[in-house]
Formats: structure tokens, C-alpha cells, sequence
């Protein structure tokens, strides 16, 4: 399922804090209005594909994106999601509507599990690193040094509505 010419490149968009937490009780544990609005213009156009938990934990289909859902349950239904039985399966029909695009990217937004699922084929990782070591419950999986190539980053103070500095990083999977 790696991508090759002509495929859309998988792309998962994260922010992580520096001791690896990503969650905390369903929610993010920290407020950066500044990477709501950098996480809306790198998905934005995109099919995005997240678990459930992360869904509902958004509450609400994203606009402007095709929002796509992995679920166990077969019962799951949410107005303006496309639900999906595995990654497998929303990568398929994330294909589909990344390749009627420009760009053919497909974004891949979260939880923890999605994220490990997705790792060993995904092509770059588009990470906000919050500076702050928050208490959490859900980590993100580590980047091992040999795969990944760090080949920006942009360091940013907090703004009036951020609880912490970050940095956006793009990571891209070494050759």
C-alpha cells in the first residue's frame, strides 16, 4: 500500500508534545488556536481519515474535506462521514476521492491507533511539536531517526490565544 508515482501521498498531520502526548480524556491537552488554523490549511480540500474517537471527539464532520471514519462498528452512521471497517478500507475510498483532485493528498488526522496503523506507509509527517510536557493519555508512536528526514521547521511563540510556543516540522520518509 506504499505510494508510488501517480498515487496520493499519505500525509499525517499530528501535534505532539515533547514528551509524546497527543490526548488527554478525549481532548487535546493544551489550547494553540494558531495550529487549528495550520492544521485547517493543510487539511482543507482533502480527504481527511481519523478512528472514531477522534470523531466524536471533533463532533462534527470537518468542512471542506471528505471526512472519513474507522470503525468497528458496522452500526456507526454520522451525517456527512464516510464510515470505513478498516484503514484498508478508508485508504481505498480516500484514493478514490484524493485522485478526482489536485494535489492527491490524503491526510490522516488521528487517534493513536490510526496513526501506528498508518505509519509504515505513510509518506510525510506534518507534525505541530508543542513545547510543553502536559500530563496525557494518549501518545503518539516515536520517529525513528532513520526514517524519518526532518526537512522543515518554523519555530512560533505562543500567540494571545496559544498556551505554549511550538514549531511546525515536516518530516519526510527517507529514501
Amino acid at each position: 500500500m506504499m505510494a508510488g508515482p501517480g498515487k496520493a501521498r499519505i500525509v499525517i498531520v499530528v501535534a505532539r508534545a515533547e514528551n509524546g502526548v497527543i490526548g488527554k480524556d478525549g481532548t487535546l491537552p493544551w489550547r494553540l488556536s494558531s495550529d487549528l488554523k495550520h492544521f485547517r490549511a493543510v487539511t482543507m480540500g482533502k480527504p481527511v481519515i481519523m478512528g472514531r474517537k477522534t470523531f466524536q471527539s471533533i463532533g462534527k464532520p470537518l468542512e471542506g474535506r471528505d471526512n472519513i471514519v474507522v470503525t468497528r462498528n458496522p452500526d456507526f452512521a454520522a451525517e456527512g462521514v464516510i464510515a470505513a471497517a478498516s484503514l484498508e478500507e478508508a485508504l481505498d475510498v480516500a484514493r478514490m476521492k484524493a485522485g478526482a483532485r489536485e494535489g492527491g493528498e490524503i491526510a490522516i488526522i488521528g487517534g493513536a491507533e490510526i496513526y501506528a496503523a498508518a505509519m509504515t506507509f505513510t509518506d510525510v509527517i506534518d507534525l505541530t511539536e508543542v513545547h510543553a510536557r502536559p500530563d496525557g493519555d494518549t501518545f503518539m508512536p516515536d520517529l525513528d531517526g532513520n526514517v524519518w528526514t526532518e526537512t522543515s521547521r518554523q519555530r512560533h511563540a505562543a500567540g494571545p490565544k496559544d498556551s505554549a510556543d511550538y514549531s511546525f516540522v515536516r518530516l519526510e520518509r527517507s529514501s
